[in-house]
C-alpha cells in the first residue's frame, strides 16, 4: 500500500483554479476554432500535428487503461503515476491542437455514404465530451490532492469512462478525416 495517505499535506480550495483552467481552455479552443488559420505559414508541414494529436491521444487512452488496472489492483502510487502520464499527454495534445488550428483553417469532412454520419456523430459527442472533460479531470485530480478519497472515487467513476471517450474517438476522427487534410 502506498504511503500517499500518510504523508503530511494541506487542504487547498481549488475551486478557482479549475474554473479559470476550464474557461480559458475551452474558449480559446472555441475561438481557435472561429478563425481562418495562418496565411502562407511554411515553417514546417502543419499537416504532422493532427497525426501527433492522435498518438498523444493513444498514448492517453493506454495510460489510462493502465491507471484503471492500476486502481482496482489496489496500487495507488502506480495508479497516480499513470494518471500523471495521462495528463502529460493530454497537455502535449492541447499543444498541438492549439497550433494547429491556429495555423490551419478548419478541414471539411470529405467523406460520403454511412461514413459522413458516422464521422458527424463520432465528433459531435467528442467535442461536447471534450469540453465537459476538462474540469471533470481538474476536479478528479484536486480532490485526490485533498484527499478526498470518496469524493474523487465518486467523481472518477464518470470521469474515467468518458476521459476513455475522448481520448479513443479523438484518434478514431482523425482516422476519418485523415484523407482531406
Amino acid at each position: 500500500m502506498s504511503n500517499y495517505y500518510t504523508k503530511p499535506y494541506k487542504k487547498r480550495n481549488y475551486k478557482p483554479f479549475i474554473w479559470i483552467v476550464s474557461i480559458i481552455l475551452i474558449g480559446a479552443i472555441a475561438i481557435l476554432s472561429r478563425l481562418p488559420g495562418v496565411e502562407n505559414f511554411d515553417a514546417f508541414d502543419i499537416t504532422i500535428l493532427p497525426l501527433m494529436n492522435a498518438i498523444f491521444n493513444s498514448f492517453t487512452f493506454i495510460f489510462l487503461v493502465l491507471a484503471l488496472i492500476m486502481i482496482k489492483k489496489g496500487n495507488v502510487d502506480a495508479h497516480m503515476k499513470m494518471i500523471y502520464a495521462a495528463l502529460t499527454t493530454t497537455t502535449l495534445f492541447l499543444v498541438t491542437y492549439v497550433t494547429f488550428h491556429f495555423l490551419a483553417p478548419s478541414t471539411p469532412y470529405g467523406g460520403e455514404g454511412i461514413l459522413r454520419p458516422i464521422y458527424f456523430f463520432v465528433l459531435i459527442t467528442h467535442i461536447v465530451l471534450a469540453a465537459g472533460i476538462v474540469p471533470l479531470v481538474l476536479i478528479s485530480v484536486t480532490r485526490a490532492w485533498n484527499r478526498n478519497v470518496e469524493l474523487h472515487r465518486k467523481i472518477a467513476r464518470i470521469t474515467m469512462p468518458l476521459w476513455l471517450y475522448v481520448a479513443f474517438t479523438g484518434v478514431l476522427v482523425y482516422i476519418l478525416i485523415r484523407p482531406y487534410y
